[in-house]
């Protein structure tokens, strides 16, 4: 931010007001320009509906994201494809991020901004705890999150959508949760599980065949990747495992013992499983039928 200081050697006004808590907050008072939301297209109306579609559509976008509740957290994971229009942007891009220590975000939609998001979300909550001295509850962070996707409201109008999906451990309840958003900011809790982007119908239906209440975090791994293999199956802009390249799912668990990544060789080993069963039955693993009693 070395453009906005005056060259007098002092700092701005903005830096000289009681402490604020929010950085988005404290950067939409001091420089808004540095918003995400802020910018969209040129700040106004789009130009050209058709020029400004084509520019949109042949932005690289990240696809899809799911999320399982599990007995000790949750499982966060996104598949590695990003597509621009009808071709493939990147084979390799990460859509899972680490927000703090106790939780992670996901992000489908116009990859570009969402990457702002991100960035700009980790800043936040590190803001909050420097400033407060304590760190934001679970649905604080799931609030603010929303209060941020509303800020880009504009660009989403104009066609620069970002949706994200937002996982944690609530250290007061012991429990992992979920929360997914719509383009204007409206924060929703899901129980059990989710799956947000392009390809989320077919992961979602794939998790509630292979979901149960209860699940150790190994078991909710595995119905994350099955269900991406699923949504991979009928979405093309969903990339399934590649052996080939070496590229697998990216897969975070956030429990009581805080955020962890899986290595690459664990996701490997998961997705490398998930593909020696579809040898054997192309369709995936058929859900128990249960009699009532």
């Amino acid at each position: 931010m070395g453009g906005y200081f005056d060259g007098t050697g002092r700092q701005p006004a903005a830096f000289m007001t009681p402490r604020v808590p929010s950085f988005t907050d404290f950067l939409s008072a001091y420089a808004p320009d540095l918003l995400p939301g802020y910018r969209g297209l040129g700040g106004g109306s789009m130009p050209d509906v058709a020029g400004g579609g084509d520019l949109i559509k042949n932005l690289p976008h990240a696809t899809t994201i799911v999320a399982a509740a599990s007995e000790r957290g949750v499982v966060l994971a996104g598949d590695r494809r990003s597509t621009a229009g009808n071709m493939i942007a990147k084979r390799d891009v990460e859509k899972v991020f680490r927000s703090d220590e106790f939780s992670a975000m996901g992000i489908a939609g116009v990859a570009s901004v969402g990457l702002e998001f991100v960035r700009l979300f980790q800043v936040e909550l590190e803001h909050y705890e420097k400033m407060e001295g304590r760190s934001l509850s679970l649905e604080g962070k799931a609030n603010r999150l929303a209060t941020m996707i509303r800020g880009n409201l504009g660009g989403a109008m104009q066609g620069l959508v970002v949706v994200p999906l937002f996982a944690g451990f609530d250290e007061d309840a012991g429990i992992g949760r979920i929360f997914s958003y719509d383009v204007a900011g409206g924060p929703y809790e899901e129980h059990r599980f989710h799956s947000i982007g392009s390809g989320s119908v077919f992961a979602r239906g794939a998790l509630k065949k292979l979901y149960s209440d209860d699940m150790q975090v190994a078991d909710a791994v595995l119905a994350c990747v099955q269900a991406l293999y699923d949504a991979a199956d009928d979405d093309s802009a969903t990339g399934g495992p590649d052996l080939t390249r070496g590229i697998f799912p990216v897969v975070a668990t956030i429990t009581g013992d805080g955020f962890r990544r899986l290595p690459d060789a664990e996701a490997a080993e998961y997705a490398q499983q998930v593909v020696a069963s579809r040898m054997r039955s192309p369709d995936g693993p058929p859900a128990p039928l249960r009699t009532a009693s």
